[in-house]
């Protein structure tokens, strides 16, 4: 919902040329409120107000502004000035930026961005999307192992201005190889001590990640070791950059976005929901319906084959339902668990034995509590028609069907990991339909094996 408390104030203040106004409205607030209360401008109104800022302030209150508008403003403002916009921002923000912005746009403003930054931005744009060195920046402090503490921090202020963060200051050796980190605090806890180097004080047990490792790897790392930022380095351990906490929030958000759309058979969005064709978005929806579809055609085909013996024992059908919808919901939550474990790191695929032995136990758990139920609801309601021993065919299919839905619902996704597949893409839509047949056949199959009147 856009906020429009101030939009009339800004755009009299636009149209008035109130330069006094404009400047306080962009430096009085935290850049992310003014972001928020620029959502309602169109493109170049925001960039207009934007030209009353300083560069620093411009630079923070366009990193907040929702990524449509700012893809609007780079393709359509002033090509001089978007460029030392470019030049100023984020090393990593701005690739992200440039890789969705047209390629004739981009091209114009790479020729105006100084030649050190255009270097970096094709450096970091050459990484493959979705891989640490995508999400990598640049900025970020290094030292010589030879400094003394005092020397380090005079260089550290000198660096400062250019850097995006200070969590952590890295150590480098001549050619650029990653031997550890210091902290401010073992700096200024050391600065008299003309004895000490930075070789002395440094941290040499170092998390890192590799530029070609997936962004999913980045994340568990971040979260597991509980770091503010995470060093990317090459196979030969050369300092590439660094991937800070903001970076990796973003790359949870979006693996759960992904997860959570696949999970009910929705190829991920590349845009906003709105922003994206009605009859493309028809198309995305389309392709899972039609394979879900399919396994519906299946369930009708394993239900036809047993028409004859649906009709002889009418009741049969009553319960239909029960058993389908037992197998499926039991399979969704196996695969939910699976899937979120997989995620987190908490399971692996050398856990298989002792997923399956627990699920296996899971299954009969809840399928002899749900037989009880069955075998209950058949007797009570149908207690006029047939004994107490055609009742067991309920419950008896229910405790299978649930067995089978728990072992299919836990084993799928660990079978597509181990594929190199995306566990999500195991549907909870995917794992109902194959429970569904399933089920079906061994309800049948039960039933033919209990009730006499099913083989005459």
């Amino acid at each position: 919902m856009i906020n429009s408390l101030y939009l009339p104030e800004l755009r009299e203040m636009l149209a008035t040329n109130d330069a006094a106004e404009l400047r306080e409205f962009c430096t009085a607030l935290h850049p992310a409120r003014t972001a928020e209360f620029m959502e309602g401008l169109e493109a170049d109104e925001a960039w207009r107000v934007l030209q009353f800022a300083d560069a620093p302030a411009r630079t923070d209150i366009f990193g907040y502004l929702d990524r449509d508008k700012q893809i609007s403003i780079v393709e359509n403002c002033d090509r001089d000035q978007i460029s030392t916009l470019i030049a100023d921002l984020p090393h990593d923000d701005r690739v992200d930026l440039l890789n969705r912005v047209e390629p004739a746009v981009v091209e114009e403003l790479m020729a105006l961005v100084p030649l050190e930054e255009r270097r970096d931005i094709q450096r970091l744009g050459a990484y493959e999307e979705g891989t640490a060195g995508a999400l990598m920046t640049t900025e970020f402090a290094s030292l010589p192992e030879t400094l003394h503490p005092r020397e380090a921090l005079e260089e550290l202020g000198r660096q400062s201005e250019e850097l995006e963060t200070i969590y952590y200051i890295y150590i480098v050796d001549e050619e650029r190889h990653l031997r550890g980190t210091v902290s401010a605090r073992q700096l200024v806890s050391h600065l008299g001590k003309r004895d000490k180097q930075l070789a002395d004080l440094m941290e040499r047990d170092l998390v890192t990640v590799e530029a070609s490792d997936d962004q999913e790897t980045v994340a568990d790392r971040v979260a597991r070791y509980d770091l503010l930022a995470i060093p990317v380095v090459d196979h030969e351990h050369h300092m590439l950059g660094i991937i800070t906490h903001d970076d990796v929030i973003d790359v949870f958000r979006q693996e759960a976005t992904e997860d959570a759309l696949r999970s009910a058979g929705i190829e991920p969005l590349q845009a906003g929901y709105l922003d994206i064709h009605v009859l493309r978005m028809a198309w995305r929806r389309a392709v899972w319906l039609v394979i879900l579809g399919l396994g519906g055609i299946l369930t009708a085909l394993a239900l036809s084959s047993y028409s004859q013996n649906l009709q002889a024992v009418a009741w049969l059908m009553f319960f239909l339902p029960l058993v389908m919808s037992s197998g499926g919901n039991t399979g969704n939550q196996s695969a939910a668990l699976i899937i979120t474990n997989l995620t987190t790191g908490r399971i692996h695929l050398s856990d298989w034995w002792r997923i399956v032995w627990r699920e296996l136990l899971m299954g009969v758990c809840l399928g002899a509590v749900l037989a009880i139920i069955g075998y209950l609801a058949t007797y009570i309601l149908l207690r006029e028609s047939f004994s107490a021993f055609d009742a067991l065919v309920v419950p008896i299919t229910l405790l299978l069907v649930v067995v089978f839905g728990a072992l299919v619902g836990s084993l799928l996704p660990l079978l597509f990991r181990r594929l190199g597949l995306d566990p999500a893409l195991m549907s909870n839509p995917f794992v109902a339909g194959i429970i569904d047949i399933v089920g079906i056949i061994i309800y049948m199959k039960v039933a033919l094996m209990m009730l006499p009147e099913l083989v005459r």
